[in-house]
């Protein structure tokens, strides 16, 4: 074996075809291709698995049950494996402690600086605190023993003790640190009334308190002290809720008023009031499911107590050079290293503090490298998209500065602008220089071109993919005919439509004065019936506009979600559009039952001809006989699924092929159905090429599939389980579905970086599906960073001019070729090049 290669023998990962491939160690390694056509099976399924399972392999069987040990990857042998570790898009966690200050490990220098060099202020008075000793205990001469003295700080003129100073002091995860209040988290979650009562034209009696008469209203307490309450205040439960007096509302939401004068043992005599009982419910359940149905009818808000800086207030009072620890969180990070790079301090502070502020200054420069440098060290890591998520965890890695390890990371350039590519390659590289091998799942044309080596699977995608077309240096694969990815990047195929922009309906959607985060107070036009893509480098408030203001506020108007949006005066125009859909790459479904059919509605058509058929009506089978999610077809022993799990113990967990139907899903009796000499299984295992020929005298059915087909997904099997699809192949789906709607000419499509895990040819089709919704009338609104797709909206709205504090204005607006022409534009600049 030769230990500058990874050898691999026979994959055949989900649809890899017996795949041998040798691939160079210690270099930058580019896999690339169409989307679904095996970048992921290979690099993730296959390599990234197979090492995880031979780490894991290492620890005994009993250690073994607690890591979720993946199943071997079908694959005959791979050689010259090194641990590997796998750097996807994930969010890092769902926990809302969690900031990228914790994340990146730089808030643990802060806690320890502050802790040191910190000097603590009164929390009343605001005084200088001094250092005072009391003595604890005497010593005694004749039995050696020591005096003990405890040392704490004083305020010199309230008197007041202050705890002591440690790093736990400023840790919001902490009992000793937190806000007693809101328990670290900076939020509380409080009832909100309008999301309680939803219908204000329902009564008391009907159900208007939706939260009541989902949780309370079969506990016969709560109804007698309701009823009670309202025969002593001489109100109805049988009136509309908007027909009551503010003052009985008042009561039935927070209570009899008399319980708040009464004794503490007569408190309960009184009604407590709806959003109170609820509110203590949430508090004290010990059922997480209890707990997240309430919550959908509460609001957070900043916590009242520590105003969301989540800490207590004597950490808040202890500062460095008149800053304290939550001004420096709250600071970009590229102004927090600006201020630990001018602190002064006295010689024996420098002793204590010189280690610890170059090694955060260390980790905030990995940080900025990677082109995250608008991001606050309090941000929330659960609102990090995962792009974000994925280069905070690459730049902790330049700081493990481990080596001999695979290192495996999936479109790295995702949220990133052109401008900031160029760094993100630099890191690559370094941690490549450490004599690691980096393998990209990526289709960034530039991070391509800097490759040592290149992998182009394909030719197509799903059966049509799965082999190697190309490999080798990118001067190999543009050489290549083979290769779809070395005709795009060699410009043999056109990327570009003409100047020929549309004109619109002339009408528009105006955002006055948007302020949420960092946008500084603009007005923002959306021209109506054109393809619009809002521009700008990362943490520049693109999201903020298009997503938290724009999408939240529409999504309210006309679907009553919970979401609230961001902080703006008025939107103008919403009249001129009738729905807002927004399209993302998230799965189609959570569970192996949801696929294809299943999401677009044709497979529904489909159980319905099943159903007409004479020998299902004679043997009385109707449409519900047809499903794999009811009893009536599908086969008892699998419940539908096709295959059954065995539970191992101290092993994987092990899925076969269930014995009864042979991973069919159904029963004898509805596999005897047949149309056109295939029955319902044979159809779902048919593609979406194959499945339009054979139902091409079924309009309905055909038309469904034709859509599909458009969208290129022309391979994908009717029935494959929604969590293989690939994010691009989700996103075509849904973009299918609503394309077999019948356009109103009056939708607004919100898509935030649609091109992510799309290839050159995959974009292509995106466009295609994307200028017909226009062409119908309607409005597609992306957020994107890809500059061959910005080149072809008919609008752009370019932000910025930086990220973060720098950023939140109009760069500048207009036709593609106006922004080119904008020097100060940096899309505007790179726009430019093409």
């Amino acid at each position: 074996m030769e230990n500058d290669k990874i050898v691999i023998k026979g994959a055949r990962t989900h649809n890899l075809k017996n795949v041998n491939l040798e691939i160079p160690r210690n270099k930058l390694v580019i896999i690339t291709g169409l989307s679904g056509s095996g970048k992921s099976s290979l690099a993730f399924d296959t390599i990234y698995a197979e090492g995880q399972r031979r780490y894991a392999e290492s620890f005994s069987s009993y250690a073994r049950q607690f890591l979720g040990v993946a199943d071997k990857p079908d694959v005959d042998q791979i050689e010259g494996l090194s641990p590997t570790i796998s750097i996807d898009q994930r969010t890092l966690t769902n926990n809302p402690r969690s900031t990228v200050g914790t994340m990146a490990e730089v808030y643990e220098y802060l806690r320890f600086l502050f802790s040191k060099v910190g000097v603590p202020y009164c929390v009343h008075c605001g005084e200088k605190l001094i250092k005072k000793k009391v003595l604890l205990s005497g010593g005694n001469l004749n039995k050696r023993s020591k005096i003990k003295y405890s040392e704490f700080f004083v305020c010199p003129r309230c008197k007041e003790r202050f705890p002591k100073i440690e790093p736990r002091l400023f840790s919001f995860n902490s009992p000793y640190g937190a806000c007693p209040y809101c328990k670290g988290l900076g939020v509380k979650l409080d009832v909100d009334i309008d999301l309680a009562i939803p219908n204000k034209n329902l009564t008391i009696s009907e159900g208007a308190i939706h939260p009541w008469t989902k949780f309370f209203s079969n506990q016969k307490i709560y109804w007698k002290k309701l009823q009670d309450v309202a025969k002593k205040y001489k109100f109805s439960l049988d009136v509309p809720v908007r027909e009551l007096k503010e003052k009985d509302i008042q009561i039935i939401l927070y209570g009899d008023p008399m319980r708040n004068i009464a004794e503490k043992e007569e408190k309960n005599n009184y009604f407590e009031g709806v959003l109170d009982i609820l509110q203590q419910k949430h508090d004290k359940t010990d059922s997480n499911f209890l707990r997240i149905e309430i919550e959908k009818y509460m609001k957070e808000s900043v916590c009242p107590y520590c105003m969301g800086k989540r800490l207590r207030k004597e950490a808040l009072n202890v500062k460095i050079n008149g800053k304290s620890i939550d001004q420096i969180v709250k600071a970009t990070i590229v102004d927090a290293r600006k201020w630990l790079n001018s602190l002064k301090f006295t010689k024996d502070e420098k002793k204590i503090s010189d280690q610890i502020i170059s090694s955060a200054i260390k980790r905030l420069d990995s940080l900025i490298n990677i082109g995250l440098y608008y991001l606050t060290l309090d941000r929330s890591a659960i609102t990090l998209s995962g792009g974000e998520a994925q280069r905070v965890r690459i730049a902790n890695q330049i700081n493990s500065l481990l080596t001999g390890v695979i290192y495996i990371l999936d479109e790295p350039s995702i949220g990133l602008h052109p401008r900031d590519i160029d760094k993100l390659i630099k890191t690559l590289k370094k941690i490549r220089d450490f004599k690691n091998t980096v393998i990209v799942v990526e289709h960034e044309e530039r991070i391509i071109k800097e490759a040592d080596y290149i992998i182009d699977v394909g030719p197509g995608a799903g059966i049509y993919g799965g082999e190697i077309v190309a490999q080798g240096s990118f001067k190999q694969i543009l050489n290549n005919k083979n290769s779809i990815t070395g005709k795009y990047l060699s410009q043999k195929r056109e990327k570009r439509k003409s100047n020929n922009f549309r004109k619109g309906s002339g009408k528009f959607i105006e955002i006055i004065k948007a302020t949420e985060n960092n946008l500084k107070n603009i007005n923002v036009k959306f021209p109506l019936g054109k393809f619009i893509c809002v521009t700008g480098v990362s943490g520049s408030g693109k999201s903020t506009l298009v997503i938290d203001i724009l999408g939240k506020a529409l999504a309210k108007k006309f679907y009553r979600t919970k979401a609230y949006p961001g902080k703006y005066k008025e939107i103008k125009g919403i009249e001129n559009i009738n729905k807002i859909i927004r399209i993302d790459q998230s799965p189609i479904g959570k569970t192996p039952r949801s696929n294809p059919a299943t999401y677009t509605g044709v497979f529904t058509q489909i159980r319905n001809l099943f159903a007409s058929l004479p020998e299902s009506q004679a043997k009385g089978y109707d449409i519900g006989f047809f499903s794999f999610n009811i009893d009536g077809g599908r086969c008892p022993l699998c419940s539908g699924e096709g295959y059954v799990k065995v539970e191992m113990q101290f092993l994987t967990d092990v899925y076969i092929e269930c014995e009864a139907c042979h991973g069919k899903r159904y029963n004898d009796k509805a596999l005897e159905i047949y149309y056109k000499g295939k029955n319902i299984a044979d159809v779902l295992s048919l593609s979406v090429n194959e499945a339009m020929n054979f139902f091409r005298d079924s309009l309905a059915i055909y038309g469904k599939l034709k859509i599909l087909y458009d969208v290129g997904l022309g391979y994908l099997p009717l029935g494959q389980s929604a969590i293989t699809l690939s994010g691009g192949e989700a996103q075509r789906i849904k973009l299918a579905t609503e394309l077999s709607k019948r356009s109103t000419g009056k939708t607004l499509y919100v898509l935030d970086e649609p091109t992510t895990g799309l290839h050159f040819e995959d974009i292509k089709k995106l466009l295609n599906v994307l200028n017909m919704l226009v062409d119908k009338g309607n409005t597609v609104l992306i957020i994107e960073h890809n500059l061959d797709v910005i080149k072809q909206a008919d609008w752009i709205i370019d932000l910025g001019p930086e990220g973060g504090d720098q950023g939140g204005r109009i760069v500048c607006e207009g036709s593609p070729r106006k922004i080119a022409d904008f020097k100060k534009s940096y899309t505007g600049q790179y726009l430019k090049k093409l």
